[in-house]
């Protein structure tokens, strides 16, 4: 037992005396933290004082939406509450009122129908109940209310409410928990409870070294016993990856370019062909700025793309609608960097071309949040402004990339894309699941884009694929919030894949 003595660090004494309670109480009790505690006790564990019990719970919990929802009604009970007002509604008009977007309308249709509180008939939603089924609570506002709770406790009702939920988007979570405890062992029960004093010395100082202590003697130090491992400081690996993806395009002889996050419906929609009635204008796609008017550039510019939505260009008979140029001086958080590429475009002269830009920055869009899509994303986005350009050439700039950044099989396929013509979508093989993963978007500039930009209809190759989704793929993440989360243990162990 003195042998065993000797060995104890101070903080394995401090907290020997309390080992007959639990580990919450020696916390207490010793006034050290849960980490110096735990500490503590895996050092008693290796000189075989106590042997550690660990228990892990999957714990259901609330997630982003869930919490958002729980203050403010889970979809489908404010759209019961509008529809209660407004009976009979046309689906379309109610979906206007109700404010909820596409993945919420849907949802909040369907879970109403299983309850049977509504019918769909001629495309109109009757309500189908009576007035107290109408605001009893669901079983899945219950179970929101009762979070966080264990999962293997759950009752019949509650099961049947998180069936419910799990597959809704962001609305609950399963955590993993881990319940600490431990038993002592024989030698354990000798020492705990007593107040073990030492004045064995504890370090090397060069008091010490000069007038070392007669008759003392140092502690006993385990050298196989396990250390904290050291992580040096470096760059998170999102700002690896970034720096990365610049180097691939600096290396085929690409400039950045760079622009504001906050530009206006000119820059982002109008410039680029895009129609004022089309829907990825609406508040639903896109973060708008409240009470703020941009200014529109030179007069000939506006004339030109105003011309092109109106009544077309170089044989084009565009949208064939009146253009509001109040419209296109609405202010709003970028959607893509494509708008960096249009205002490039604008401030170039025949004496520049050829000539090739890249840029890679955030984009944002109103997106309901999953493993695969974000309010905020980063984009990488290039342009190649040359009379020689053609598809091929297109096609074997995103080869190139692709394969620069780590993916060797690459599916192109055709696509739409307002602004560009021809278009095309390309996809990277994902060994894991065994399926293509949708990356890449791109084609070539229409006339109507080009001609007013620059003056002249000459070749612009143009793309923008989602970086965010290749960083997934390249450092083996799953989950697109995982870039983000800024987990300490993930930050330290993981490392950028850098080729």
């Amino acid at each position: 037992m003195d042998k065993l003595i000797e060995t104890l660090s101070p903080i394995e004494r401090e907290i020997i005396p309390y080992l007959n309670l639990e580990i919450k109480e020696i916390i207490k009790q010793s006034g050290r933290d849960e980490t110096s505690v735990l500490r503590a006790l895996n050092f008693l564990e290796r000189k075989e004082i106590l042997k550690i019990k660990t228990q892990r719970k999957s714990v259901i919990v609330l997630g982003v939406n869930g919490v958002y929802y729980l203050k403010n009604h889970l979809p489908e009970r404010r759209l019961l509450g509008i529809l209660e007002k407004n009976n009979h509604s046309i689906i379309n008009d109610l979906k206007k009122m109700s404010k909820l977007s596409e993945n919420e309308f849907k949802a909040s249709i369907g879970a109403l129908k299983r309850k049977s509180l509504i019918e769909l008939k001629n495309g109109k939603i009757y309500i189908n109940a009576k007035k107290e089924e109408l605001t009893k609570k669901f079983p899945e506002e219950i179970f929101l209310e009762k979070l966080p709770l264990e999962k293997d406790s759950l009752t019949d009702e509650e099961k049947y409410a998180f069936e419910i939920l799990k597959n809704r988007k962001e609305i609950i979570e399963i955590t993993e928990k881990k319940k600490i405890s431990f038993e002592l062992t024989e030698q354990g029960k000798k020492i705990a409870g007593k107040t073990i004093k030492s004045d064995l010395l504890e370090e090397v100082t060069p008091e010490i070294i000069k007038n070392f202590p007669r008759g003392k003697k140092f502690r006993k130090y385990d050298i196989k016993a396990g250390v904290p491992k050291i992580y040096g400081g470096k760059k998170h690996f999102v700002t690896q990856s970034i720096e990365q993806g610049k180097r691939i395009w600096q290396d085929l002889g690409f400039k950045e370019m760079s622009g504001n996050l906050i530009v206006s419906s000119f820059w982002n929609f109008d410039a680029l062909f895009t129609a004022q009635d089309h829907p990825v204008r609406e508040m639903h796609d896109t973060f708008f700025i409240k009470d703020i008017k941009a200014k529109l550039p030179k007069k000939e510019l506006v004339n030109k793309v105003k011309q092109a939505h109106e009544s077309g260009i170089s044989n084009s008979k565009g949208w064939n609608y009146l253009w509001n140029p109040e419209e296109a001086k609405s202010v709003l958080l970028r959607t893509h960097t494509t708008c960096i590429s249009a205002k490039t475009l604008s401030n170039l002269n025949q004496q520049d071309l050829p000539a090739k830009f890249f840029s890679i920055g955030k984009v944002f869009r109103n997106e309901t949040v999953d493993w695969s899509h974000g309010f905020e994303f980063n984009q990488t986005e290039g342009i190649v402004i040359d009379p020689k350009a053609n598809f091929r050439h297109l096609i074997g700039y995103l080869k190139e990339f692709a394969k620069k950044m780590g993916y060797e099989k690459i599916r192109i396929q055709p696509a739409y894309f307002p602004y560009t013509e021809p278009s095309i979508e390309g996809a990277i093989w994902n060994e894991e699941r065994k399926e293509w993963v949708e990356m890449l978007a791109a084609g070539i500039f229409r006339p109507e884009v080009t001609i007013p930009l620059l003056g002249t209809n000459i070749p612009v190759l143009a793309w923008g694929p989602g970086f965010d989704r290749l960083m997934m793929e390249a450092n083996k993440i799953k989950d697109l919030r995982d870039l983000y989360k800024n987990d300490l243990k993930q930050l330290r162990e993981k490392r950028a894949v850098i080729k």
